[in-house]
């Protein structure tokens, strides 16, 4: 199952460079699809590269030793030599938000940062956070900051092609109408949202299920889902994360400020409840009770 998720999220990423290609053929002739080319190129390096740094900095995380936190330590350490899961242990944050939630980041498993939140430590019980450090584990085991670098890196293309088409015109060969124009400048940046949004979601759900089968506990994870999604809904996030940062978290920490049917669209995360509905069928296939909470 993993790996048709992941299938699924390369034929995504393949629609989003289908799209790209689309729009400069359309719009940017051959000038405008070699300037859009170059401004991905440099989003991709940039976001692969440096994706970690700004990460931890946005969110105002610090690393923390084993001595500050032994139990996430301990946690991190018994998921990452799991026979499933062979990595290299990653590095540790804590942050200082007050809303409960997770990230992971990093370029592949051997740059890879772990953060947490100062709130997920306090309403979380260990079970409960195990679930958790699986699903974020596992997204560095699915390489899935190399998958979101490239479908951002294209997106951000899309869009700087159809504002340079609409201020300079067509192709160096065509002339479109400015009307047409102003309709991609519009629509191939919306397109290229909701391409970007389905990839996002694809992550997570295959993180939901990879931390699933790695902790062996999959109604720890939905039971914390269930915890953070609630408290995401009462506690903003501080105001240095926004919708760029939002698709890092394990719960989207704009879900409280973000409720119209527009924004709903434009999630960066599959409903919690459809995804606390996966984690009990994974859980009755294993053969466990399916009440979310401690057990």
């Amino acid at each position: 199952m993993p790996g048709i998720n992941r299938a699924k999220t390369w034929v995504l990423i393949a629609a989003l460079l289908g799209l790209f290609v689309l729009i400069g053929a359309k719009l940017g002739g051959t000038f405008g699809m070699a300037i859009a080319l170059v401004l991905g190129l440099a989003f991709n390096f940039a976001m692969y590269w440096y994706s970690g740094t700004i990460a931890v900095k946005t969110t105002r995380s610090r690393p923390v030793t084993e001595q500050e936190h032994p139990d996430l330590y301990r946690i991190v350490r018994q998921l990452t030599t799991a026979e499933q899961m062979p990595m290299p242990m990653p590095e540790i944050y804590v942050s200082d938000m007050q809303q409960p939630n997770a990230f992971a980041t990093g370029r592949n498993p051997e740059h890879a940062k772990v953060a947490v939140t100062a709130g997920i430590l306090q309403i979380l019980d260990e079970r409960e956070l195990r679930g958790v450090l699986a699903h974020e584990l596992s997204h560095v085991a699915n390489r899935d900051i190399l998958i979101s670098s490239i479908a951002a890196g294209i997106g951000m293309s899309i869009t700087f092609l159809a504002r340079f088409a609409l201020f300079f015109g067509g192709g160096d060969e065509r002339n479109a109408s400015p009307i047409f124009l102003l309709a991609a400048w519009l629509v191939a940046p919306i397109a290229a949202a909701i391409i970007q949004m389905a990839v996002s979601r694809s992550r997570e759900f295959q993180a939901d299920e990879s931390g699933a089968y790695l902790s062996h506990d999959p109604m720890s994870l939905a039971g914390a889902l269930a915890k953070l999604e609630q408290a995401a809904k009462k506690i903003p996030p501080p105001r240095s994360v926004g919708p760029a940062e939002a698709h890092l978290f394990i719960v989207n920490p704009l879900a409280g400020v973000r409720r119209s049917g527009l924004t709903r669209m434009f999630s960066t995360h599959p409903p919690t409840e459809e995804r606390i509905q996966r984690l009990t069928a994974i859980a009755r296939d294993l053969g466990q009770g399916s009440a979310v909470g401690p057990a």
